[in-house]
């Protein structure tokens, strides 16, 4: 099996799949798949990134995600998941009492890596749209994809507002393959299998 990587000198569109902690279901609620998004948005606007497509899953997280300058992937993702973590630990329990599962504030909402890979062509970027928009029908979830409010499918199919700004990066509208730049010296191109470089199995999950 190839592994694939994702590396934090690219300027390519990077997919990442943020799952919860045992795949537990977080995000079946509303108001946790709202603070998802809004703390998607926050931190892409503050980064001057873009997303070009995402959904949420009850258990799962799919976004393809551009960044202007490098090695920002790493920090977006990681305060992604410090925010998210704080705020679902926070506003569930007391929003949804009857049916949210106690969480002890040492266990983890997200489990402690993430799984990503860069695209590096139009035609991977749409396939890998397809196919994590497809996500909710094969759950059995809806019956279209279009209809699952929490993802990017009914921006591309209705052009209904999706949460968050969908957009080509500046530059690749009209690329069919994006490069990397040359000028990058190869031992800078280091391993970013999870941002920057795999966390420690010893540590703890947030």
């Amino acid at each position: 099996m190839v592994e694939r990587r994702v590396y934090a000198t690219s300027k390519q569109i990077h997919f990442g799949t943020r799952s919860c902690d045992n795949r537990r279901n977080h995000l079946q609620h509303e108001q946790a798949r709202r603070i998802v998004i809004g703390t998607i948005g926050s931190r892409l606007a503050q980064q001057q990134g873009l997303c070009r497509g995402f959904v949420i899953m009850p258990d799962h997280v799919d976004a393809l995600i551009w960044f202007p300058e490098t090695w920002q992937l790493s920090p977006c993702l990681n305060k992604w998941k410090e925010q998210t973590s704080k705020s679902l630990k926070t506003v569930l329990p007391q929003r949804f009492q009857s049916d949210w599962p106690q969480i002890d504030s040492t266990e983890p909402i997200w489990q402690a890596r993430y799984y990503g890979f860069n695209i590096g062509s139009r035609a991977k970027v749409e396939e890998k749209l397809d196919d994590m928009h497809r996500n909710p029908v094969r759950a059995g979830l809806v019956e279209r994809a279009s209809d699952w409010p929490w993802s990017s499918a009914r921006w591309y199919v209705e052009q209904k507002s999706a949460g968050l700004p969908i957009r080509w990066p500046p530059g690749l509208e009209a690329d069919d393959e994006f490069t990397t730049d040359p000028s990058w010296p190869a031992d800078e191109i280091a391993s970013c299998a999870y941002g920057t470089r795999p966390p420690s199995t010893g540590g703890r999950a947030t």
